[in-house]
């Protein structure tokens, strides 16, 4: 073969190589489960993914909290751990430097708690927050009042508490979307969804939301599509 043949032919393939590595490159994803769930719970997001070209390798499932005590999870302590040890590990490991981060119910706000603390928002490219309840959930009762339990305490999802309060102003990423519904059998569970004329699953400064008609564990298997379509 002619030398000069060879050369491009090398040089091309090096070139597609190079292509194929760049596409492979994207954010590392952390998916945060909820109160009293498992990673298992995001397996339709995961399969997705997976279904783009990510690698397992690319996505991060933190197992947190009780599994069988509602009741005592909260925002504060060993709850925290699993999920901050995820979001600093995805981040580290970036092949871009940047993460995305999909969180379901409480874990919408635990994670929000995380990035606060470590200083990670200008490392979080997008932000969903699946039925969240950054705003509280009525059923747990307005602060101080009717909070005796964890999940309902001052770091809990307790209506008007110091911890989600200090939540409202803040930036969790460069964009923030939220996945809700007005027919959630646990952010609606009292029959109303908004604090403050807001629904609580909304974020604050997000870009986007996106409402469907399923119920809060419907939100998280039901739209795999649309939470890999915002990343």
């Amino acid at each position: 073969m002619n030398v000069k043949v060879l050369a491009l032919l090398v040089v091309g393939l090096g070139m597609s190589v190079g292509m194929a590595a760049g596409a492979a490159c994207v954010d590392n994803v952390v998916l945060v489960h909820g109160n009293t769930g498992k990673p298992a719970d995001f397996n339709n997001t995961y399969n997705e993914l997976l279904r783009r070209g990510y690698s397992a390798s690319q996505i991060y499932r933190p197992s947190w909290g009780s599994a069988i005590c509602a009741a005592c999870n909260d925002h504060y302590g060993s709850e925290e751990t699993p999920v901050a040890t995820a979001l600093t590990q995805a981040r580290s490991n970036s092949c871009t430097g940047k993460i995305d981060v999909i969180g379901h119910s409480m874990g919408v706000t635990l994670a929000a708690r995380e990035i606060s603390k470590l200083g990670l928002a200008g490392s979080v490219q997008t932000f969903v927050g699946i039925a969240g309840g950054f705003r509280g959930l009525w059923s747990c009762g307005s602060y101080p009042f009717n909070v005796i339990t964890s999940t309902c305490g001052a770091w809990g999802l307790s209506v008007g508490n110091p911890f989600l309060n200090g939540l409202q102003g803040q930036s969790f990423g460069a964009r923030a979307y939220s996945i809700k519904s007005w027919s959630d059998q646990i952010v609606c569970s009292t029959g109303i969804c908004t604090v403050g004329g807001v629904h609580s699953s909304t974020i604050p400064g997000e870009a986007g939301s996106y409402t469907f008609v399923l119920g809060h564990f419907g939100l998280l298997t039901s739209t795999a599509v649309t939470q890999v379509n915002l990343l």
